[in-house]
């Protein structure tokens, strides 16, 4: 099914010149994994001690779109310039669903977003990468069927960062997007279990 993940080959296009700049001053993959969940925690950090005020929010979309340049430079550094570890593997995947959690679950504490459907969501986002990693475990590829991946989660919240902080704080409105992106994320799960299970059997 369709997903901003598809787009990921041209954004690794744009990047690439930057990469290459890195891996020749020295700069690792775990390196920029470390960076990118450090920059998340630090914004989620913002998020959570300052709920609903507009610079953090309004900062979000810009730190979901470095972090996803930052995980696009260090799959890039691992594959093309001879940086694959087993704890860059480690750390690449705890990496993404820490950063999910320290990024989204401050919205829970919002009074006019719903705390459970917002928990829901990240608990889904877990299941749905654990589901992608599983299929590794049981001799398919890692799976990143969408409709909903990492980054179709980033656009939603980064959308939703940008409303808020432009004062648009109807409570319905964050119902119905946060309850489309957990029955995508629910979908996702599926997909990515199924498209794993199809994979083993046509092998």
């Amino acid at each position: 099914m369709p997903t901003i993940y598809q787009l990921k080959s041209r954004f690794q296009d744009l990047l690439r010149p930057l990469c290459g700049r890195l891996a020749a001053g020295g700069v690792t993959a775990n390196q920029i994994t470390l960076t990118a969940l450090g920059l998340s925690v630090l914004e989620g950090l913002a998020l959570w001690l300052f709920p609903g005020a507009v610079l953090p929010l309004i900062l979000l979309p810009l730190v979901l779109l470095i972090r996803m340049a930052l995980n696009a430079i260090d799959g890039m550094l691992a594959r093309e310039h001879d940086q694959k570890s087993d704890l860059g593997a480690v750390l690449n995947e705890l990496g993404d669903v820490l950063s999910d959690a320290a990024l989204y679950l401050p919205f829970a504490v919002l009074p006019f977003v719903s705390a459970p459907l917002v928990v829901g969501l990240v608990l889904l986002a877990i299941v749905g990468e654990m589901t992608g990693v599983v299929g590794v475990q049981i001799g398919a590829s890692r799976r990143y069927d969408g409709p909903f991946g990492k980054s179709d989660r980033a656009a939603l919240f980064g959308l939703c960062g940008l409303l808020m902080a432009f004062g648009l704080t109807a409570p319905l409105l964050y119902q119905a997007l946060f309850g489309a992106g957990l029955a995508l994320s629910a979908v996702t799960i599926w997909n990515r279990a199924r498209a794993a299970l199809k994979e083993i059997r046509q092998a």
